[in-house]
């Protein structure tokens, strides 16, 4: 009940907060294109050179949901490297209890962020 209230109060503010919100039912895609996981990112905070290891606990083109260390401000605009994307930027759509939700400024392919990030030449 608080969840569907939580997602008609930020819908109802940003649309675009609906595609950030978390699926935390069981594995695998939902039926809105949420992909449940847990994938390694870092995120930094504009304005900050601080980068935050961060858990990203579900994944869609328009945004994701992630467990952070440390609370951040929602409506702070966010930088995120996702695996093959790199660098992904957006804005905090909503955070509660070490968890936030993230809505990218421009869809994403999800597949992409699953692959390895080369870690450079060895030479």
């Amino acid at each position: 009940m608080i969840r569907q209230e939580l997602r008609r109060i930020l819908t109802s503010m940003d649309p675009a907060a609906d595609s950030a919100l978390s699926n935390t039912a069981g594995a695998g895609a939902d039926g809105r294109g949420r992909d449940s996981l847990s994938l390694s990112a870092r995120l930094k905070v504009a304005g900050s050179e601080v980068e935050a290891t961060v858990r990203v606990r579900n994944l869609s083109s328009g945004g994701l949901m992630a467990e952070l260390p440390e609370p951040v401000t929602p409506d702070s605009v966010v930088q995120i490297e996702l695996g093959g994307l790199g660098w992904i930027s957006g804005r905090v759509a909503w955070q509660v209890e070490g968890r936030a939700g993230i809505a990218f400024d421009k869809p994403i392919d999800p597949q992409l962020a699953r692959k390895p990030v080369p870690l450079g030449n060895a030479d």
